[in-house]
Formats: structure tokens, sequence, C-alpha cells
């Protein structure tokens, strides 16, 4: 079986299942997955985890992603999108100046409601599927944060947005909100995910360059998935104690109460999480 992490520049007009699948079909093996949807009109970076990678795929999920996005003033869609179906429209007297001041309010961490065209459940039902029936329910507000957020490009009716944000965020959402913060309304237009954590588009591998014989060469190992969280080195012994699952001694954290532990000979063996009340790190996740 093949284990790794690919950064994927994924294209325009496929799904991130799509992605997927071509994946299973160059590697010949069905335990793929990817980490962190992009929409069909989206593009850019979608990591795609193998084998027994797919188990740090939260790790990955968790991390911040940066985006481009570029914005329609005038036209609200159901969708939030280009790809949905108009509901408004409506003049544009908007000023760059105008646009600056009204982004104020979406940096920080902000209260976002999700758009009817999600795959977040109600009931056990995903509400884009509601959406197709004509259903409109009320979503919850959901925290999350804006850690950047630049106007980069003011072409009006266009803008464009450079974002930095917390994993969960719709970008969908925020150019919706924009809009009705403007008095005009918007939709996303296009958008391009530049960077998922330290993975970053520059580096993506384009989804038609991949290849049975280019997969080695482009997989990445699965402790990739792991590079913002501290390394211990173990010895013999004490690698030992963690792959049977057994917690270790060992010096707390400076930040984040995980590490990634390796064995005397380099191998990457357990994802640790630190235990304060016992003073311990435990295996949360054994990989040999």
């Amino acid at each position: 079986m093949i284990n790794g992490i690919l950064n994927l520049n994924k294209p325009r007009g496929m799904t991130s299942h799509d992605v997927v699948d071509r994946v299973r079909a160059v590697a010949k093996q069905r335990r793929v997955g990817h980490a962190g949807t992009l929409d069909p009109m989206a593009t850019g970076v979608l990591l795609v985890c193998l084998g027994r990678a797919t188990r740090l795929a939260e790790y990955l999920m968790a991390s911040p992603k940066t985006y481009r996005a570029r914005i329609r003033l005038g036209i609200a869609t159901d969708t939030y999108d280009a790809e949905g179906q108009v509901v408004e429209e409506r003049p544009v007297e908007v000023a760059r100046a105008d646009v600056e001041a009204a982004l104020d309010r979406f940096r920080g961490r902000i209260l976002q409601v999700p758009p009817m065209y999600s795959a977040i459940k109600r009931k056990g039902q995903p509400l884009y599927r509601l959406a197709r029936q004509g259903i409109t329910v009320e979503r919850e507000p959901r925290p999350v944060e804006i850690y950047e957020l630049r106007l980069t490009g003011w072409e009006p009716p266009d803008l464009t947005l450079e974002i930095t944000c917390s994993p969960g965020t719709y970008v969908r959402s925020l150019a919706h909100d924009l809009g009705q913060v403007l008095g005009c309304g918007a939709h996303l237009a296009g958008l391009v995910r530049l960077a998922s954590g330290d993975f970053r588009l520059e580096d993506a591998v384009p989804l038609e360059e991949l290849t049975p014989d280019r997969l080695p060469e482009v997989l990445l190992p699965p402790d990739a998935a792991l590079r913002r969280y501290p390394a211990l080195h173990l010895d013999g012994q004490t690698a030992r104690a963690v792959r049977s699952g057994r917690a270790i001694a060992g010096p707390p954290p400076e930040g984040e109460p995980l590490a990634r532990a390796y064995g005397p000979d380099g191998s990457f063996l357990a994802v640790l999480e630190y235990q304060p009340d016992r003073g311990v790190w435990h295996p949360r996740k054994v990989f040999a």
C-alpha cells in the first residue's frame, strides 16, 4: 500500500471527490481521501492522503487556509457564487474606500452563517439537498476567524481579496455578507486556495501531471501533516513503549500539546499528546 500526502493543484470544474477518484486510479488503491473540500468552481491547493496517511487528515484540516477570492458586486445568487441562480441585481455605487471600511467588520473573530448550499447537515441531511428542493432553514451562526483580509484588486464591479482564515470559513458567505454590508449585493466569482497550512500553491502538482511514474517523486511522507508540531526522538526502549501504546515521560510542550515521535532509526512512530494531569506523553495515533 502507498502511504503519503499529495499537494495537488485542483483544476476548475472538478469536485474534491473527483480528484480523489483520479488519485485512486493512479495509485491503484482505494484508501485515499482529501483533507479539506474545495468547491468545483475553485482551484488551488487540495491535500490528498493515501494509505495510512488518511489517519492524519484531521491535522491537515485543522490548519489555517489562504485564498485569493474574486468578488463581483451588484449581483447576489442563491449559492453565493457564480454557479448559482441570480436572485437580485442592484446598481453598484461603491468606492474603493467603502470596501476598505466594510472589510474592517470581517477581520478577527466573527460569527458567520453558512450558506444553504453547503454540506453541513441538519437532522442527518446535507443543507444543499434541502436547498435543491427549494427549502430554506435557519442556520446557526458559527465562530470563525479571519486572520488576514486584504483588498488586492479593485476593478469595479469586481474586487479581489486575499484571505487567511480558520478552517470552516466559507469564503462564499464572506462575499455574500460583504455585498449586504455594501448595500449592492455580491457573489463569489472566482476562488484559488493559495495555501493550506504550510502547503503552498507554488509547490503543488497539477492534477493532470500526476501519473503512476511521477507519483513516487511527488509523494510526501505521512508525517508531513505534522510539520507544525515539535519532534521527539526516542531511544529504543521508549520507542517500544510507544509502539505498545504506553505513555512515556517527557518535558511538557511549550505550545500545543501534540508532538511527532521518531524511533532511534529516524522512522516516524506516532502522534503523541501531552496529558498535564499525569505529566506524560500518551500515544494518540501509532504508526509503527
